[in-house]
């Protein structure tokens, strides 16, 4: 008779249970080597700006996350005893994401400057010309006509614009585009002594990495006082106003680089605004005429050396000096600003 207080052992015991292990991804070191990139391209070009390309395609980011965090779930539900994986789903997505930024980097598409001057990821200046990608090339010039003032309204999807003045006319347009984009189209109109002038381009939906989109090469004319009004979706901006009467300037970005040269503009008391989400906004300003920036919103940080702050706004030297201001107000999600007082 077996002794209740000493059992008899069970010969073949129940295996212990064991909790399923997760599954080891190398997803963790893969974030370390790519946030270990972004400082060693910081530390290699100390203006090196990453934004445009992460805001542009944040989205993808989500979207192979998602398909990772899908893809593990489905191989874990299919194999409960499996020990685990070195790569998962999630691992996987994030080195095709590193891929994909350090192509992006390798096409030159950021952009570093050193205060005054902005290059791309190759060292050229900011405004060096990408028309070996495109196949299609068109050019158009718009006269005056009867015009005494002029309001241009451009419209660009995505890409790089340059915006200057010295030309004879009202507009001379330059445009570089492929043939999976619209061609930009041009339209002028006068009623009495008012031009309307409009600037278009349809938006091109497939998805791009790096400095894609069209090139836009426009130089205006000192003909007639000028209101202008941008609405770019993604890429960078070169806006050089020296020169030229603008007396409103009206600034909507998606995404990108905005620089803006306001320093030998000929109207003293332009009103600008700038509204968005630019990763980087550079403005350069005169110091000889009184300037007040004001900076609301989600506004990352303000860089404003040669500058002081008036409230809530920031002014140079010669504000209150002069009998004119010139007033700008940046609004949104602009993840830094740099006030430029010209030297």
């Amino acid at each position: 008779m077996a002794d209740v207080n000493n059992p008899i052992p069970n010969p073949n015991p129940p295996p212990s249970f064991r909790p399923p292990r997760r599954p080891r991804s190398i997803a963790g070191p893969i974030v370390l080597i790519a946030i270990g990139v972004l400082f060693l391209m910081a530390t290699m070009r100390p203006g090196f700006d990453p934004w445009p390309i992460l805001f542009h395609y944040w989205p993808v980011i989500l979207i192979l996350v998602g398909l990772g965090k899908i893809w593990d779930y489905y191989w874990t539900r299919d194999h409960p005893d499996s020990s685990g994986r070195v790569v998962t789903g999630v691992g996987t997505a994030w080195i095709i994401l590193l891929i994909l930024f350090i192509a992006a980097i390798w096409r030159g598409g950021y952009y570093y400057h050193d205060n005054w001057n902005w290059y791309d990821g190759w060292g050229r200046p900011a405004r060096h010309s990408f028309s070996q990608r495109y196949n299609q090339h068109d050019t158009q010039s718009i006269e005056l006509g009867s015009a005494k003032s002029v309001s241009a309204d451009l419209n660009m999807p995505a890409g790089l614009l340059t915006l200057t003045g010295g030309a004879s006319r009202l507009l001379d347009a330059n445009f570089r585009y492929d043939d999976s984009d619209e061609k930009p189209v041009v339209d002028y109109s006068v009623s009495g002594d008012q031009g309307q002038l409009t600037v278009r381009q349809s938006r091109d939906e497939d998805i791009h990495f790096g400095n894609d989109g069209s090139e836009w090469d426009l130089r205006f004319g000192d003909t007639a006082p000028l209101d202008l009004k941008l609405e770019m979706g993604a890429g960078q901006s070169n806006i050089g106003l020296n020169g030229l009467n603008v007396e409103h300037l009206d600034v909507h970005m998606g995404a990108g680089e905005l620089n803006l040269d306001l320093t030998n503009v000929k109207n003293p008391n332009l009103k600008a605004n700038i509204e968005g989400g630019v990763g980087h906004a550079s403005i350069r300003l005169p110091k000889d005429k009184g300037v007040r920036v004001y900076a609301t919103g989600g506004i990352g940080s303000v860089n404003a050396p040669g500058m002081q702050r008036d409230g809530s706004a920031y002014v140079n030297d010669a504000y209150g000096k002069t009998p004119s201001t010139m007033d700008i107000t940046v609004n949104g999600g602009v993840g830094q600003i740099d006030l430029l007082v010209q030297p």
